[in-house]
């Protein structure tokens, strides 16, 4: 998961990208990059947070009134830093782009390129494959008069040969900015219109919320398999969206995408309220009565405060979080997982002491995190604890850009609930519910359809057996050659898999 922005305007709009990436830092912190465009391409692209890539000698040379950013979340593949987005090409005319998203067609991809056009990626990342898919269509066209309808055959093509989850931008220089998404629309991508003196200023961005801090009109959704093109003059042009069952990532509204978010005419923060609401039912039938609801900070905090509504019970701020601290989930190492959690929650001991707890937290993915969370109540005096998970049981690998790819890492996926619950050392588990989820994000209630492949194990791209086995065996080669850093648990379970190493 990544966030991306792109920008065009009358002015430099470099400051305009830098604010933007910074309201979707949550989606990536590993790496961070800009491409503007005037009469050359200017690129700049680092590892580490937007603050630290971008510096005030840096945005001076970011000329331009044209351009994107990305801000990196690594999900195959390592964090060196000529890894990072935004990618650029020359030819045909310049190219620059940004995705966020899983191509899970690589290799195949990857050989008819080569084979076809004679180009050769020059990295495994999943962004160069689609932009010289992209150019290598697009040299076919008559470059002396490009179209719009040019662009989007060329978008069109490239949609049907490279499967997968992406949602992208790209400027074209001299001709304008383009943004278009798989057929699918797994990942989320927004237009915004702000109005000045000189002229409008058009973006697109993974999340909304980037335009609420910038001042920008909400303008529409980019729909699955659609195209937006602004050119030169600024006229807006589409690419009407595929006539295919949508498949949105739910899990974006349970936990990546900030809760001020708005995807898909849902406000984040209301769904997650009402996830919080529909556990209710398992909480009363599970004979359960906590003195308390407590959040996980803060991506549990809407479910909780939902939850305690609903059961009649106080919901309080347990625990503090430090700022400070990355996002544990995108973390890319157990170690450095761990040693967050230790360090970013604070237990308010007269809260918590002798009380019954119940803790609700966004998801419970590989185990250790949650065990985590229940000896920090523990060691504040909790009298007991119930670990809540407003998303249910976690039993397939995402493939479409979240980092659990490997069946052996989720624990929902080899244990059963009494074995997670005695693993994570709490006094009960409680899952959201399958059949409620698909209801609440139903298609005829608006939505348009989701993906709940990581929750059913059935994926909306088909067959994906051969890919899931390509990525167990980069992650075991990778994991061979770097000695992972997994404990055996103090508790028993059944030897159905691998003991869960991670979150």
């Amino acid at each position: 998961m990544c966030g991306i922005v792109g920008f065009y305007g009358p002015d430099d709009v470099a400051h305009d990208i830098v604010f933007g990436l910074t309201a979707l830092q949550h989606r990536g912190q590993d790496a961070a990059g800009i491409a503007t465009f005037d009469d050359n391409f200017h690129l700049c692209k680092g590892n580490g947070l937007i603050s630290d890539v971008f510096r005030k000698k840096e945005l001076k040379k970011l000329k331009g009134n044209i351009g994107i950013g990305h801000a990196r979340y690594t999900t195959q593949g390592s964090n060196d830093a000529e890894l990072a987005q935004p990618f650029t090409t020359s030819y045909p005319f310049g190219l620059a782009m940004v995705h966020n998203g899983n191509v899970i067609n690589f290799r195949s991809a990857a050989k008819r390129l080569h084979e076809k056009y004679h180009v050769l990626p020059k990295t495994s990342n999943d962004l160069e494959l689609i932009m010289y898919t992209f150019a290598s269509e697009l040299r076919l066209k008559n470059l002396d008069a490009l179209s719009v309808v040019d662009i989007f055959d060329a978008v069109e093509t490239t949609q049907e040969l490279v499967k997968g989850a992406y949602a992208t931008i790209t400027v074209i220089a001299g001709h304008g900015l383009l943004a278009f998404n798989d057929p699918l629309g797994i990942r989320p991508l927004v237009l915004g219109r702000r109005e000045t003196e000189k002229g409008p200023i058009y973006a697109f961005a993974s999340e909304s919320t980037c335009f609420d801090y910038l001042g920008f009109e909400f303008i529409k959704n980019v729909g699955p398999g659609q195209a937006v093109f602004i050119d030169k003059d600024f006229k807006v042009h589409y690419k009407n969206p595929y006539a295919l069952p949508k498949a949105f990532c739910v899990f974006e509204h349970i936990y990546f995408a900030r809760e001020d978010s708005t995807i898909h005419g849902r406000l984040v923060a209301r769904e997650r309220v009402r996830l919080g609401k529909m556990l209710a039912r398992k909480v009363i039938e599970s004979g359960i009565q906590p003195d308390m609801v407590i959040d996980v900070p803060s991506s549990g905090y809407f479910s909780a405060s939902g939850l305690a509504e609903a059961i009649g019970v106080p919901y309080r701020r347990a625990m503090v979080k430090n700022n400070h601290m990355g996002r544990s989930f995108i973390v890319s190492s157990q170690a450095g997982r761990e040693d967050i959690v230790k360090k970013k929650l604070n237990p308010i001991r007269e809260f918590v002491e002798g009380k019954k707890i119940a803790v609700v937290d966004d998801s419970i993915v590989r185990g250790t995190t949650s065990r985590r969370i229940v000896r920090i109540l523990r060691e504040a005096g909790a009298a007991e604890v119930y670990f809540i998970s407003s998303a249910p049981p976690i039993i397939a690998p995402c493939i479409y850009g979240i980092d659990m790819a490997m069946s052996t890492e989720l624990i929902a996926a080899n244990y059963t609930e009494e074995e997670i619950c005695k693993y994570i050392e709490a006094d009960k588990v409680i899952y959201q519910s399958i059949e409620d989820l698909q209801e609440l994000f139903a298609e005829d209630k608006g939505h348009g359809g989701s993906c709940f492949a990581c929750f059913t194990g059935k994926y909306p791209t088909g067959d994906v057996t051969k890919y899931l086995r390509h990525i167990q065996e980069e992650r075991q080669s990778h994991r061979h050659d770097k000695k992972s850093d997994a404990h055996t648990p103090a508790t028993s379970v059944s030897a159905k898999a691998p003991e869960p190493t991670e979150h």
